[in-house]
């Protein structure tokens, strides 16, 4: 059976990119603040039909954002050190992920495509999802969630390379502004030896499902 292996202690919030820590309100702060923005946009927050509105609000925060308290080097921690001969990269592509941006804290959704190419050890396949969501689950740009997911596998696990491409629907785009629905944005970020062509252009063939 392979072994895993744990690799040295990295700093909890590795390319969290955060500003530093403010203090955090309280629950009752929190869900106050949810009953003035009901009231704010015209309707009554002491309706029956509103009255736990903010206590589910918050509670729903709290799964939405959870990826504030993950850490991206704990979810990479182990590592398997068994590989055989292998040599190329490993590609997890379809990664179904949700999030939320910054500006207008609107939903962006869509699927994430992770590769790396491994040296002398490989992280398990459900890490590498478990890490889009530890970003995905904060306030995000879709740019700074593909550098992040990249550069914390090129720290953690030392490979060759790394690469992320990410493809996604913002709502602040498709529901509100130019109303625009269906429209996609791609992200991309390689490191290593993905940023040879060749690596590239194989990477963007495998995540199109050429061969199929």
């Amino acid at each position: 059976m392979d072994s895993p292996t744990k690799p040295a202690k990295l700093p909890v919030n590795i390319h969290d990119g955060a500003d530093p820590v403010v203090p955090r309100p309280s629950r009752n702060e929190a869900e106050s603040a949810v009953r003035t923005l009901l009231a704010y946009i015209g309707d009554n927050p002491a309706r029956p039909g509103l009255r736990d509105t903010p206590r589910r609000v918050i509670s729903a925060f709290e799964e939405l954002y959870g990826g504030y308290r993950e850490s991206a080097a704990e979810v990479l921690d182990r590592t398997f050190e068994e590989m055989g001969e292998y040599d190329e990269f490993v590609l997890v592509r379809d990664i179904p992920f949700h999030s939320n941006c910054e500006h207008h804290m609107m939903p962006f959704f869509g699927r994430a495509h992770v590769a790396y190419i491994p040296v002398g050890r490989v992280v398990g396949l459900s890490k590498l999802a478990r890490l889009i969501d530890v970003y995905a689950r904060r306030l995000q740009t879709q740019e700074r969630l593909t550098s992040q997911v990249a550069s914390a596998i090129d720290d953690v696990l030392k490979p060759r390379g790394a690469a992320v491409m990410i493809e996604s629907e913002h709502t602040c785009m498709s529901l509100r502004g130019v109303e625009k629905h269906g429209s996609s944005t791609v992200t991309t970020k390689f490191m290593g030896d993905f940023r040879e062509p060749v690596q590239q252009t194989r990477f963007l063939a495998m995540v199109r499902g050429h061969g199929r």
